[in-house]
């Protein structure tokens, strides 16, 4: 809601502006589906000849999260605690039990207590991979560590290449609309015999290309790249709890200290409360009793 708000705060303020200035739209309009035209279908091109088919709907798919924000809230990282907090528990008090949990989590009843996360397969693959791990008593839990971070770094990677295509956008749109301009002024020499009030009309119209690269990249693509890539960086949070959790499992910390690792280290304003998570935990383990 947040994102629709600041698109029309920018129209209104910049065309506002412009109009109580004593500017007339006559002159934008007329030139404007020429102008985006040339600067649109140029920077659409070169997008598509700068990312492979796959790349171009993935941020297509991404533009979504401009504004829909992020995809985890402070109820699920509560919720993932509670499930990596079962997952523990039942490995150090029967490890065969666990396996049924983590080898078929679409089957699992554990993980279907938690929807939203069993549906993720970015988030179940990564625990179900490290609880794997330390079923098989690694010496050095560094080991798996090392992986896992290396691992997360190429989930990273791929799930900023939106935001980073869409700034390669932006930053090549002044440029575009420099070219529709002299391209404009090039219209405009050819009518050099004209009268000043025709030939004011033609530069005018070639202005409205520097105008509106310049527009489109500061005042849309630019945000939206900016507003994809803190999105991207906010849901990575959820990642790395697991993360920090499991690392601590393999440390041989017990369940309980485990889990407070990661609430330390959930963001501020996703972190639950401790006695929040303390009364969440203890339900679970009345319902497990």
């Amino acid at each position: 809601m947040i994102g629709i708000v600041g698109i029309v705060v920018i129209f209104v303020m910049v065309f506002g502006g412009y109009l109580a200035a004593g500017g007339k739209m006559t002159i934008i309009m007329k030139s404007l589906p020429f102008e985006m035209m040339m600067i649109g279908g140029a920077a659409v091109g070169a997008f598509m000849i700068s990312n492979d088919l796959s790349a171009v709907k993935h941020t297509i798919k991404d533009m979504a999260k401009v504004f829909k924000g992020p995809k985890w809230k402070p109820d699920d990282y509560r919720d993932l605690l509670c499930l990596l907090f079962s997952l523990i528990r039942i490995a150090k008090a029967n490890p065969v039990e666990v396996e049924q949990h983590i080898e078929d989590p679409e089957n699992s009843p554990l993980f279907s207590t938690y929807p939203k996360i069993q549906v993720d397969k970015e988030a179940v693959d990564l625990i179900c991979d490290t609880m794997r791990a330390a079923s098989l008593n690694y010496d050095d839990p560094h080991q798996v560590e090392e992986v896992l971070e290396k691992r997360m770094e190429a989930n990273f990677h791929h799930a900023m290449h939106s935001s980073h295509a869409l700034q390669t956008v932006a930053d090549g749109l002044p440029a575009l609309g420099i070219v529709a301009a002299v391209l404009g002024v090039i219209k405009t020499m050819g009518s050099i015999d004209q009268p000043p009030e025709v030939l004011g009309k033609l530069i005018g119209g070639a202005l409205v290309g520097t105008f509106l690269g310049v527009f489109l990249a500061y005042g849309l693509v630019g945000p939206f790249a900016g507003k994809l890539k803190s999105v991207v960086e906010e849901d990575n949070h959820f990642y790395q709890l697991i993360k920090e959790v499991l690392v601590a499992n393999l440390h041989n910390h017990n369940p309980a200290m485990c889990i407070e690792v990661g609430r330390q280290n959930t963001p501020t304003h996703n972190r639950p409360g401790f006695s929040e998570l303390e009364e969440a935990l203890k339900e679970l383990k009345q319902a497990a009793a």
